[in-house]
Parts: structure tokens; sequence; C-alpha cells
């Protein structure tokens, strides 16, 4: 089949975690004959932001090791009749501008002969819900909503069966464990500091624990006003700055273990929702410790696939427990890429979609499929 997609940005992932999922899902496509092109808008805020700070030397790594993909950035006069003539699946990211969404659903409604999907992966349904509403979805056979409560938010607004939740997964041809193990020190989080989302319990789930444990702590990411540095140094924290994602397995290789802080928005009002990091960390056979977060949909088995710290005290005991017990990084790695090779790969989530775009409508031959 031929797909297209519209997305913020395929190139660039700063700042811009759908990338991860979105570049995982194409190849995926693209390695089982289906043809995919990727559409990005010019001045997309994401690019822009890492041209500025890294310039063209930052694409790299995505370059390298995402060679079967390329995206077509777009202005505003898009010729959709020439772009969607013969498209079959157009998949709609919800970071673009209400005008393309419309614009793409007004195809749609008048002939297209394409299955069209909305794709959110944000929170703003629950958090800002006018920014969602004010997209005019007329025209689009279905959304992608990648959970269960998000999905629930659009069953409220009438799209019934048509919603499907599609949660994101792990790219496991390039996030896996290394070929060789080397000599693995300190713990590693990759994440942005954002607005404050989760100031304070960075402070007390990871940054502290860490100090008190006497682990190493080296942190990825962008968005860190001075503040925030201030804070780093004064934990004794190594910040690294930005981190190109395709190059994020080759740093959890060289760590002990990783954390995952939820940002509050997805404790309250999105549970069941992990960031896409939880996935690739598991994939990368790295051993996880988790922040409290509501595993409602039960994509894991907690306490076995990571550890769930309820408060700072717990964090500092399974924080020692991991550096001193290498049976429990054992279990943990072993259940955790167990998870990830049963149920949450870009392969898993590829035969997903393919289901949902059968449930519309659109055939798939059967070698293709596989």
């Amino acid at each position: 089949m031929k797909f297209v997609y519209f997305t913020h940005s395929l190139t660039s992932c700063w700042n811009h975690g759908n990338a991860h999922f979105l570049r995982g899902v194409l190849r995926e496509l693209v390695h089982r004959g289906h043809e995919v092109r990727a559409y990005e808008p010019r001045g997309a805020w994401s690019l822009d932001n890492l041209l500025r700070d890294h310039g063209k030397e930052g694409l790299g790594a995505y370059r390298d090791l995402y060679p079967e993909l390329s995206s077509t950035i777009f202005d505003p006069d898009l010729d959709f009749e020439q772009t969607l003539f013969d498209a079959e699946v157009v998949i709609v990211h919800e970071w673009n501008e209400p005008l393309l969404v419309a614009a793409i659903g007004k195809a749609r409604r008048q002939g297209g002969r394409f299955t069209l999907l909305f794709h959110d992966t944000h929170h703003r349904a629950v958090s800002d819900p006018d920014a969602i509403r004010q997209f005019d979805l007329t025209g689009y056979d279905g959304v992608l909503a990648f959970g269960e409560t998000l999905a629930e938010v659009y069953r409220r607004w009438g799209w019934g069966n048509r919603v499907h939740v599609w949660h994101e997964a792990a790219d496991t041809r390039l996030f896996h464990p290394p070929a060789e193990e080397s000599q693995r020190e300190g713990l590693v989080w990759i994440g942005n500091w954002g607005d404050g989302e989760r100031g304070a319990e960075l402070e007390s789930f990871l940054f502290r624990p860490a100090q008190a444990v006497g682990l190493p702590l080296d942190i990825y990411g962008v968005r860190y006003p001075e503040a925030a540095l201030q804070t780093l140094a004064r934990y004794g924290v190594a910040y690294r700055g930005w981190l190109p994602n395709a190059r994020a397995p080759e740093i959890f290789a060289k760590h002990l273990a990783t954390v995952h802080v939820p940002r509050r928005f997805y404790v309250d009002m999105l549970p069941g929702i992990p960031t896409i990091r939880v996935f690739e960390a598991l994939a990368c056979g790295i051993p996880l410790i988790c922040a409290p977060w509501n595993d409602a949909e039960g994509l894991f088995s907690p306490g076995a696939d990571y550890l769930v710290a309820q408060n700072e005290t717990q964090m500092e005991r399974h924080m020692k427990a991991i550096l001193n017990d290498a049976d429990l990084r054992r279990s943990l790695v072993e259940n955790g890429l167990q998870a990830i090779r049963n149920r949450h790969s870009c392969a898993h989530r590829t035969d997903q979609l393919l289901t949902i775009l059968a449930s519309h409508g659109a055939s798939v031959p059967m070698e293709m499929s596989a």
C-alpha cells in the first residue's frame, strides 16, 4: 500500500518524542514492501531548534541510522490533489496546523479514495481540550490514540468504535542490547526539562536518591533553563546536553540503570500511558526504575519488568539493590526484553495498524502483512 504521513518532523527529534516511534513504524512499513512518504511543514520548530543549536551535523545520527527514511518539506500552499491522488492511507499527526488538518479532511470528503486517520500522541485533549476541538476532523475515518484514557476522550466526543488505541513502542531494529557488553557505571536519564512539569519529582526520585546512594548521574536533554542547570550542579549531576535519539542505545549501554520520571499529566490525567523512553530502555536491556505511574492497561509486569518506587526512600533502596545485586539486574533485563519482544516493538504496532486499516476497508496482500 501507499502510505502518506503528515508529521511535525521526521527529521528532528529535538523535544519531539513522536519522531522516535514514527521512524520505527515507517521503517517497518518500508521493510514490508509498502511505499511510504512523509511530509513535514517548513519552519517546524523542532527542526529549527536542532539546526540552531547543532547545525546540519545534528542530523547525522538520524541520516546514518535510518537510511530507508526521508521526508518532504511542504509549504502552506501544498497541492493536496497532486500529493494525495494515489495514496491509499493518509495519517495526520495532531501536531499540525488546524488548516492542514481541515484541508486533508476536505480532500477526503471530496472524493479521496484513501483511508484517513488522525494520530494523537499528546495530553492536550485533557489538559487543553479546546486546542484539539479546533481541529475539523470531518472526513476522517478514525483516530489513533496512544492510550486508553485518551481514546475515551474521543469516544465521549462521538467517535465510538472509530477510535483505536495505538500505543507507542520501541524500534527494535535500532533499540536492542549491545552486541558486546562493556563496563557499565552510574545512572543515566534522558529527558527534557520542559516547563517544570516534573521538577519536584526529578529532585525526589532522581537527583537526591542518586546523590544519597553515591551513583554518578548523567542527564541528556534540552530546554534546561539556568535555574534547572543550577539545580543539577547542586546535586553533582553531569548535564550532557541534547542527545540524538538514534544514539540513545549506545548511551544506555554505558550505564548501570536508568529511571522513568513521568510528567504530571501522565500520572494524574492520562494513567496507563508511559513515555516512549520506557519502551526504548527495556528494549536496550538496561535495568529501569520508575517513579509512580499507573500501568492501567497492563502493558508490563511492574516489579518484574522494572522496579517501581513509591517514594524517595524506596527509590534509594532500589538504586542500592541494582548497584549491588547482579542477579536482580539480570532478571530485570531479561524480563524487560521479553516484554518488548513479545508485545511492544514497532513491528507489533505495524501489525496492529494494518489490522485497523483492514477494519476501515484498506486491504493488505497477505505476503506484505508478515
